[in-house]
């Protein structure tokens, strides 16, 4: 077994990151997290026509690489670093890995060549006002004609996608539906959220049309793959982050003077850094780890993600708190990064589930 990434995934990386730091600046970021749609769609294509990084971890007979979640992770954690603000998440993470795990070949064919192409922006839409992220927090319904009627909330780029794949509850129980983005009965609502880096909407349903996907009551069994694939994916995007404001804390102690010499020779500075260091590459370790699990989709996978999830949760909020210590009274202003990542981090450590959740689910998995 090794964890060492191969030559040709520091080679991604390496790319990865050259295309990020073109394109997603701090000034682009704040550009586009200040508009309604929250990406710009020139970038976005050339994510999939130069890059092809849509269809990185779809599969070669549906118009992608056909690589694995290891390379998946790399990218997230590349952008993760950068605050990229694109649907990328939730239309590769979300919607292509559902797809994916369905089984169902005629969804996958009609949808996953556009996702691949970076032509489909798609999410998933299976929480609900209540805010839970179990099975039971599911309440909208479908008819036996595949009409949806109830509300989802917290949808990521729910308002830009051209691709809904909604969870409702059946005669059966749980099952998934693909809606068009601009189905009848459908209204989008815009959340207004504490981090504008990743957007996010309330659907309403009014019995809007959908089309089955998978089998009729095999939609949790779906979701809650896609829900473990989407931890560790997380995972990877928070080491990103924290990875970015430790290099920012660490160089800003060795320029900022006070008394004389810079505060990164101050015991107190030096021992933030080294907790910081020490969780990110314990984080690392995680999310790293979570990467290969998700890659062999074996049977760790399931208590790896929820552990992957919950220390890389605190482990780069926590980074992000000390990286504004660090800074003093300018890691504070608005016109300082600093608070952005705070902001993603806040947010990353509650989408889909808090750190608690997941102590939990793990505990449960494991058996305790």
């Amino acid at each position: 077994m090794n964890f060492a990434f191969t030559e040709e995934q520091e080679e991604l990386r390496k790319t990865v990151r050259a295309f990020l730091e073109a394109k997603s600046s701090e000034e682009a970021v704040r550009e586009q997290m200040e508009t309604d749609k929250g990406f710009d769609d020139a970038v976005w294509t050339q994510m999939g026509e130069q890059m092809g990084l849509q269809g990185l971890v779809v599969p070669e007979e549906f118009g992608g690489s056909g690589y694995g979640y290891v390379e998946l992770g790399i990218v997230l954690e590349e952008m993760g670093r950068s605050l990229l603000c694109a649907p990328f998440f939730s239309t590769v993470v979300l919607a292509a890995n559902a797809l994916i795990l369905s089984g169902d070949d005629a969804a996958k064919q009609a949808h996953l060549p556009g996702i691949a192409a970076g032509t489909t922006k798609a999410t998933v839409a299976f929480t609900e006002p209540n805010g839970k992220w179990d099975e039971s927090g599911i309440e909208a319904t479908a008819d036996a004609d595949g009409k949806i009627t109830g509300t989802k909330s917290f949808v990521l780029d729910g308002n830009t996608a051209d691709l809904i794949i909604v969870a409702a509850k059946t005669a059966a129980g749980t099952s998934l539906f693909a809606v068009a983005g601009d189905a009848a009965g459908l209204t989008k609502t815009a959340l207004s959220t504490m981090d504008q880096t990743r957007k996010q909407a309330k659907l309403d349903l009014d019995g809007v049309q959908g089309t089955l996907i998978g089998t009729d009551g095999g939609g949790w069994d779906i979701l809650q793959g896609m829900l473990d694939l989407a931890a560790v994916g997380l995972a990877a995007e928070q080491v990103g982050g924290a990875q970015m404001v430790l290099d920012m804390a660490v160089e800003y102690a060795k320029v900022r003077v006070q008394f004389g010499r810079p505060i990164g020779s101050f015991q107190a500075i030096k021992h933030k850094c080294a907790d910081m260091l020490l969780e990110v590459e314990s984080a690392k370790s995680a999310a790293y780890y979570g990467m290969w699990c998700a890659a062999e989709m074996n049977d760790e996978l399931a208590s790896t993600a929820s552990l992957a999830k919950a220390y890389c949760s605190e482990a780069y909020f926590h980074a992000a708190a000390e990286n504004i210590q660090i800074h003093g009274g300018i890691g504070f202003t608005w016109e300082h990064p600093a608070h952005l990542y705070f902001k993603r981090a806040k947010s990353s450590e509650l989408l889909f589930g808090d750190p608690t959740y997941h102590r939990e689910q793990l505990a449960q998995r494991i058996g305790i």
